[in-house]
């Protein structure tokens, strides 16, 4: 049986994307994760909601993030 091949794919987020969005993950347990620019908007609740904040905010550092898929 031969060996499997590692596949050569690089990684599609960096690790400083995902230290960023953990940590808008713990923001919004703590309940200080807020919304909107300059997060006048109200308190974040939803999980997807905190891991696309943390997601754009790793963008806004220059971290290895995908670009935004156009709506």
């Amino acid at each position: 049986m031969p060996a499997r091949k590692k596949s050569a794919r690089t990684r599609r987020y960096g690790e400083g994307a995902s230290k960023t969005v953990a940590s808008a993950m713990r923001r919004r347990k703590s309940g200080t994760l807020r919304s909107g620019k300059g997060a006048k908007g109200g308190r974040v609740k939803s999980r997807k909601q905190a891991i696309a904040i943390g997601l754009s905010e790793a963008r806004k550092k220059g971290a290895k993030v995908p670009r935004k898929k156009a709506a």
